[in-house]
């Protein structure tokens, strides 16, 4: 019986991760508050002994002599104490060893639940011990089940539930497949797995990332920002202090390998956008909506948002199926993106009555002349005031009602502009 019981105890350590000390003292108190708890004999007092050598558990209960019995669960009468122990005395505290087989199938089922409860308890604590610290990394296992609740991850002496929101939309997962995930948080207070994962968050594509490429993961590259929706699109904006570093292709790879097992590993239908990141924002932005063009970006920083100007062509471009591509731009930036069409503003030579008539505004508002002298000098060949400061008195003299006075005023006029 002691080989059988120590062979469960180790059976029970190796397959539940946990030591023969914490399973021994697990049983222990299983056995004491069964004894606690008995119907045929609730002792109040109780306490189990265990002789490893042997393998053997030995139950007691501490009991005061009298010479009638009032409650029994604290009280032994010295006829019943000296069965056990002959020199028993009125008054003396002793120990009455119980034997479990005595407590009833009650008080036995109880035992084997309250020690089911407390292991799965020691399992939680180690569990939540080997896990600590280690919220927001990644972690690989394999799918046990799948159920209304979820996807059941296994890990060593583990498991963890990702919820079907924690799930990338339109992957499917089977049982046994492998599987990354990232370690979402731990379930200390909660019924249910110790661990809760999740694949949809930004930070599991940034995981990724410093997974694959060893520029991120030394620091030659950074990571800016990532906006994502799971199973669909991400935008990530990388940087680099090095000059001689291409950040964009460092997060590719050669001919593209590396940005290919991420993609593989977010199930094959999310794209990846790789983007530079400027501390520019009218070149950031440009950045991040392409691969449309922009016409022109207007930043206001009272309301925080960009006013995004683009061509009928570039429209649908820059907004993306559903408005994906601005919704995510705006997420990466931190800034409200409003996108609108482009329209140039078109210009048109002026007619020769038009030219006219702009030069003759432009000498009777510039050289103080009335209308009519004004449209002498037109007429006689001078469109703008860089003609009339080339031009002697003589020549202006020439002009049709002008007189010196008006010529030597006019001359000083223009060369005054």
């Amino acid at each position: 019986m002691s080989s059988e019981m120590m062979q469960d105890v180790e059976y029970l350590a190796k397959n539940r991760g946990l030591s023969k000390e914490d399973i021994i003292e697990a049983m222990k108190n299983s056995l004491r508050e069964s004894a606690k708890k008995s119907v045929v004999a609730g002792f109040q007092n109780v306490e189990v002994d265990f002789d490893e050598k042997r393998g053997n558990f030995t139950c007691y209960a501490k009991l005061v002599v009298v010479e009638k019995v009032m409650d029994a669960r604290v009280e032994i009468s010295l006829a019943m104490a000296r069965t056990q122990l002959p020199n028993a005395q009125l008054k003396d505290e002793i120990k009455w060893k119980i034997d479990p087989a005595t407590l009833g199938r009650i008080s036995a089922s109880n035992a084997q639940q309250y020690l089911d409860n407390a292991l799965r308890e020691l399992e939680k604590k180690h569990i939540l011990t080997h896990y600590q610290g280690l919220e927001g990394q990644l972690l690989s296992g394999v799918i046990s089940r799948i159920d209304r609740n979820g996807v059941y991850v296994s890990f060593d002496n583990a498991e963890g539930l990702m919820t079907h929101k924690d799930c990338i939309p339109g992957e499917r997962l089977e049982v046994n497949d492998p599987v990354t995930v990232l370690l979402k948080a731990l379930n200390k207070d909660k019924q249910g797995p110790c661990l809760q994962l999740t694949r949809t968050s930004p930070l599991f594509v940034q995981r990724l990332f410093e997974r694959e490429v060893s520029e991120i993961s030394d620091g030659t590259v950074v990571i800016k920002a990532i906006a994502r929706e799971p199973g669909y699109r991400t935008k990530i904006a990388v940087a680099t202090g090095e000059q001689k570093v291409d950040p964009i292709g460092a997060c590719v790879g050669k001919r593209g390998m590396r940005v290919r097992t991420i993609i593989s590993e977010l199930g094959g239908a999310e794209k990846v956008d790789i983007i530079k990141w400027d501390e520019d924002l009218k070149t950031y932005v440009a950045n991040a909506l392409k691969p449309a063009e922009l016409a022109e970006v207007q930043i206001d920083e009272k309301t925080h948002q960009l006013n995004v100007k683009v061509t009928d062509e570039m429209f649908s471009l820059s907004i993306g199926k559903k408005g994906q591509n601005s919704r995510l731009a705006a997420r990466l930036l931190g800034w409200n993106i409003n996108i609108d069409r482009y329209v140039p503003v078109v210009t048109r030579e002026l007619t020769m009555q038009e030219q006219i008539q702009q030069a003759v505004e432009l000498f009777v508002k510039g050289l103080g002349i009335d209308e009519t002298l004004a449209q002498a000098l037109v007429g006689s060949g001078y469109h703008s005031m860089d003609g009339l400061r080339e031009a002697t008195l003589d020549d202006l003299m020439a002009v049709e009602g002008m007189s010196p006075e008006l010529a030597a005023k006019i001359s000083a006029a223009a060369k005054a502009i």
